[in-house]
């Protein structure tokens, strides 16, 4: 039988894509035939019933265990294109917000603390040094990535090393996690986001690229110029991982890489994660790209007003649990979509039979 050497060999990276296998298909079987057997009508639980399988295939059980309790990690860095001024909000606020979040007093705390769950941030390249503190993990790569409308964002070294920061800490918190959630923080993210989904699915700039925390008309129009160009610079499609690993290095940013090695550690880990917005979701494009399998794992939380959340979800064939509009990142739309997953695991563990209640099904 002939078979694909692994990727990136002798690597974190390269041995953990290895690790990743497909959801059990029985468990799922399994769920499905009791979601069909429970005291409802089949199939009336809508996209909950598609949630549950997948939590069962994830766990290899049925029912699966609760995704409780939750842990969000917000990774952040800086960007060298904010010098293009394709936001008007200073550098300086990545640092600053990762001071809020670590005195809890951010918008995906207020969430997280209403669903029980945990937020730790992850310092992957914030353009200056951050002061120790508790829930705080220093693993930064470099101090913000070089500006990706004129040169490499980083080099493919540390765009591995980055995608390792998120398998490292995806692996050393699922042990005492049922659900992982993804986070971020980093001005001027959203434009590379940009540049990261027309890279991954062919979408055109002026589509893909949004307002990101509500830019101005011109601003946009420059946003739309800086994709642009850093989209055209790329020599070779992400259609292999070596690939993919090159474009992420070349236009990304050092959050996105380590948000794509969370999902593919989630996943080795063999626990499921719930996707943020656009910056969430071009970074599971580069994990897709990196490691197929590792999508199974993951579940999208909501879609967000940005554009290119919609052309990567879409890519991704993956269904968003809630619509409400929000373009915030942090995590924080996941986070909302956690009861819903709750609930989709506890139905199946917790709902009756026909046979086990005595309720009579339908005829025919």
């Amino acid at each position: 039988m002939l078979t694909h050497p692994t990727p990136f060999p002798d690597t974190l990276l390269g041995a953990t894509i290895a690790a990743v296998i497909p959801r059990d298909a029985a468990a799922e079987r399994a769920a499905r035939e009791r979601l069909d057997a429970m005291t409802k009508p089949r199939g009336s639980l809508g996209v909950l019933e598609d949630v549950a399988a997948q939590l069962a295939g994830i766990a290899g059980s049925c029912p699966a265990p609760l995704p409780t309790p939750a842990t969000v990690a917000v990774f952040a860095g800086d960007h060298g294109v904010h010098a293009q001024g394709v936001t008007p909000w200073p550098q300086e606020v990545t640092a600053q917000m990762v001071g809020n979040f670590l005195g809890g007093g951010a918008v995906v705390n207020a969430f997280a603390a209403e669903v029980g769950a945990t937020v730790v941030v992850v310092d992957v390249g914030v353009a200056g040094p951050l002061d120790p503190a508790d829930g705080l993990l220093d693993r930064k790569v470099r101090l913000g990535t070089a500006d990706l409308s004129v040169e490499p964002a980083m080099t493919p070294d540390e765009a591995r090393r980055a995608v390792e920061v998120g398998i490292e800490v995806a692996t050393s918190l699922a042990p005492g996690s049922g659900c992982l959630i993804t986070g971020d923080m980093g001005i001027a993210n959203t434009t590379a986001s940009a540049a990261l989904v027309c890279a991954f699915t062919g979408a055109a700039p002026a589509a893909a690229t949004g307002r990101g925390t509500g830019v101005d008309d011109p601003t946009l129009a420059r946003k739309v110029e800086v994709v642009t160009r850093a989209v055209s610079r790329l020599t070779e499609p992400p259609t292999t991982p070596e690939t993919a690993l090159a474009v992420l290095a070349e236009i990304g940013g050092l959050e996105h890489a380590a948000l794509a090695g969370f999902i593919i550690g989630a996943a080795a880990s063999r626990t499921p994660v719930l996707l943020d917005g656009v910056i969430a979701g071009s970074a599971a494009l580069v994990a897709a790209a990196l490691c197929s399998p590792a999508l199974e794992y993951a579940l999208a939380g909501h879609t967000s007003a940005e554009p290119g959340h919609g052309f990567a979800l879409a890519h991704l064939g993956l269904r968003p649990l809630l619509g409400l509009d929000l373009r915030l990142g942090e995590g924080t739309g996941a986070v909302l979509s956690l009861p819903l997953v709750t609930s989709a695991a506890r139905a199946l563990r917790d709902v009756a039979t026909f046979d086990s209640a005595g309720v009579t099904e339908k005829s025919g």
